[in-house]
């Protein structure tokens, strides 16, 4: 019994190590961006890099404004969460509730693959088909906008959406469906009024994950948006991520300069944004849960 008891602590101990140790390296990173974003600051003012609607890092004198590089992420990101989110839940549903078992199986293999697919033929498929597609359908000037960006992007978020929300489902226990058949309730009904409700906790994971997942994407807006860092006013219009502009630029800053800290100051905003977001889930996971 002793010899358990010890094994139990030892476990403990680790587990909470381990706990401790992925706070401080979330806090390092923090300090890491931060170091550098603070340089950026002794010639160049928060305000104007906060609310500069201009990005001209080569010009004289360089224009270091995040508005049009924020915008664009909170774009693509908005108009992805609408595509992915009710699909992803449906198809979770569907897979979880309604197919027959031998579709299931197919379906979630299927959802598997589509996962491993890399970004980067995602964005192939984007310039080579997608953006000529929605320029023919839509009469754009190019296909290469924020639109094609948003489809993709939540094609890539539909796996995590899909397998998270299904374990969500199939984990609701049998007896709250047979409560609601007992009562008259229909399938529909007990889905709509019982399941998902049930679900919702590991739901609204599966949403803000996949929210994590689109914002937090690189290759594919860098190839299909334009990568124009100008004020977005249309979905339809070519645009610049805050992630396509740190890996679109990085390799070109000089170390040490203002361009190199800006960028930094770049990631250190989606570092804060992607910590809202997340910070946010969890509030919401709680309130779900009481």
């Amino acid at each position: 019994m002793c010899i358990r008891k010890l094994k139990e602590s030892v476990i403990e101990f680790f587990i909470k190590i381990s706990g401790f140790i992925i706070i401080l390296f979330v806090f390092l990173i923090f300090l890491f961006l931060l170091k550098d974003t603070v340089l950026l600051f002794k010639d160049f003012t928060f305000k104007e890099f906060i609310f500069g609607k201009r990005w001209l890092p080569i010009s004289e004198p360089p224009h270091f404004g995040i508005i049009p590089l924020l915008l664009g992420s909170l774009y693509v990101t908005f108009f992805a969460t609408i595509i992915c989110v009710p699909v992803g839940i449906a198809s979770a549903l569907f897979i979880a509730e309604i197919a027959p078992k031998f579709l299931r199986n197919i379906l979630k293999s299927f959802i598997e693959i589509l996962a491993s697919i890399p970004s980067v033929v995602l964005g192939f498929i984007g310039i080579v088909w997608l953006g000529p597609f929605l320029k023919d359908t839509l009469k754009l000037n190019t296909g290469m906008c924020g639109l094609t960006g948003s489809f993709l992007l939540a094609f890539m978020s539909l796996p995590t959406i899909i397998s998270i929300s299904e374990d969500a489902i199939i984990s609701v226990p049998k007896s709250f469906k047979e409560a609601a058949f007992g009562l008259g309730a229909t399938r529909w009904q007990t889905l709509w009024r019982v399941v998902l409700p049930s679900a919702s906790s590991g739901i609204i994971a599966a949403i803000m994950l996949g929210i994590d997942r689109v914002i937090g994407e690189t290759m594919v807006v860098m190839m299909v948006t334009g990568n124009a860092p100008l004020v977005p006013k249309s979905i339809l219009q070519p645009l610049r991520t805050l992630t396509a502009t740190i890996a679109g630029e990085m390799g070109e800053a000089i170390s040490g300069s203002e361009h190199y800290f800006a960028l930094f100051a770049v990631g250190l905003i989606l570092f804060i944004i992607t910590f809202i977001i997340n910070f946010l889930s969890v509030l919401l996971l709680n309130r779900s849960k009481k």
